[in-house]
């Protein structure tokens, strides 16, 4: 007797999308049959025809914000909004949070807010700042995934950045007990060179922050690798002239993971209009030649993933500077609307929709070390029932995020989530109120 028996006639297994039974007993998957398979269990659930039934995105780079910046974001909020998106698994950025997860009490009080609130599975990243270094392996310890840094100044002062001889250091210290570092990699000195007095044209804000920022951050980051044995990863490449570097450290067998974010896919600079603050992130998004060589990247594999990088704010933050880019702040909320933009781009390109699965679940589960992101006897049962066909137009005042600001806002998107289920169990459904539901997310350690 299995607790829930799910049946589509598509269904994204290791052999591609084929007709099947998904069997599930304990929150696990314990067996695959053939659609019509005689499967007892206490529900059975067959999908209609336009939908597919496909592993729970699992998105790694999520700014929740609490505690600290709950005005911005929380806990409830933003799982609530990656499971109505088809997201089952986040991990939480230790920024814009006060106190950032630098330290061990501050990891505790990121779950001691988490767990009362979540509706997803929640891990959480550590940070690396200059203040505590030589002290991260407590941190690893207690279960961080890795340890974020960055290159030039955070935005928010209570994470500064690296120094690059603080950077050597923090690469020997994570290497040194077999940690990950995620890095943000723009370097300060070419940003203050191009640095300008802002204003609402976007141009101008993308010449603040011009390639030349990444790729000098990143062949640092990749010098640091090669000198220390690091494990490191590039966190949201924009900037795809840099893609020639990274595939070359590759091939000479560096550790080096890649991901870009769906903003970068899906938008490109000559169609952002001037004081368009939504659209401000940073790394920015970039030339719509520039978005095709990123997707060029995915597709030859030197880029891994594609994670969220949803970084809110408040409206105010956000859009309340007469569209100066210089004032606004900087980030995309774009968790519950990643899959369905990336799909669409993809779609767009003739990409099918197992690639894309394939950089948004099945290798972001595979970058963490999480036992879900695929359709498999022994995976977490963590799923999604999505019909990649319908399409569906955004709009602010439907998401679930706590602060109802988007570049993404009037845009008309393919692929709408109707059914989400973390270990079998239902934690969205689009004819109903999943702000209703229990909250079911368990917190994730690392190892």
């Amino acid at each position: 007797m299995y607790d829930l028996v799910i049946r589509s006639a598509r269904v994204l297994t290791g052999a591609g999308f084929e007709p099947a039974a998904v069997a599930i007993a304990d929150g696990v998957i314990r067996a695959i049959a053939p659609a019509d398979a005689p499967l007892e269990a206490r529900r059975d659930v067959t999908l209609p025809a336009d939908q597919v039934l496909q592993p729970g995105i699992v998105d790694t780079h999520v700014h929740v914000n609490e505690p600290g910046r709950t005005d911005w974001e929380g806990f409830s909020s933003a799982t609530l909004a990656a499971a109505a998106g088809g997201v089952t698994t986040i991990i939480d950025m230790p920024l814009n949070s006060i106190p950032p997860t630098t330290t061990v009490p501050a990891l505790e009080q990121k779950r001691a807010a988490a767990a009362p609130q979540a509706t997803v599975n929640v891990g959480f990243w550590g940070g690396a700042i200059p203040d505590n270094l030589g002290s991260l392996e407590p941190l690893h310890d207690a279960g961080v995934f890795g340890f974020k840094a960055f290159l030039s100044p955070s935005g928010v002062d209570e994470f500064p950045h690296l120094s690059p001889a603080e950077l050597e250091a923090a690469a020997t210290e994570i290497a040194g007990f077999g940690g990950l570092l995620v890095v943000h990699a723009e370097d300060p000195a070419v940003l203050d060179r191009n640095e300008n007095a802002g204003g609402t044209a976007y141009s101008d804000f993308v010449a603040s922050r011009p390639d030349a920022a990444e790729d000098a951050a990143i062949a640092r980051v990749i010098d640091v690798v090669r000198r220390t044995g690091v494990r490191a990863h590039i966190l949201h490449l924009s900037s795809a002239l840099v893609i020639p570097r990274l595939a070359a450290a590759r091939a000479e067998g560096l550790p080096i993971t890649v991901e870009t974010c769906p903003h970068y896919l899906s938008f490109a600079a000559e169609r952002i209009a001037d004081g368009a603050t939504a659209f401000k992130c940073c790394p920015p998004i970039r030339s719509e030649s520039n978005r095709d060589l990123l997707w060029q990247g995915l597709e030859n594999g030197v880029i891994d993933l594609i994670a969220s990088d949803h970084s809110p704010a408040t409206r105010e933050l956000k859009l309340g500077h007469g569209g100066d880019f210089g004032l606004a702040w900087g980030g995309i909320s774009g968790l519950q609307l990643s899959l369905p933009a990336v799909w669409t781009a993809a779609r767009a390109r003739g990409l099918p929709l197992d690639r894309v699965l394939g950089w948004m679940a099945t290798a972001t589960a595979r970058f963490a070390g999480l036992d879900s992101g695929a359709i498999s006897v022994g995976a977490a049962a963590d799923l999604v029932a999505f019909a990649p066909d319908e399409t569906f137009t955004v709009s602010v005042d439907a998401l679930r995020h706590k602060n109802r600001v988007s570049a993404f806002d009037g845009a008309t998107l393919f692929g709408r989530v109707h059914t989400t289920w973390l270990a079998g169990n239902v934690i969205y459904a689009a004819d109903d109120d999943a702000s209703a539901r229990q909250p079911a997310g368990r917190l994730l350690s690392a190892g």
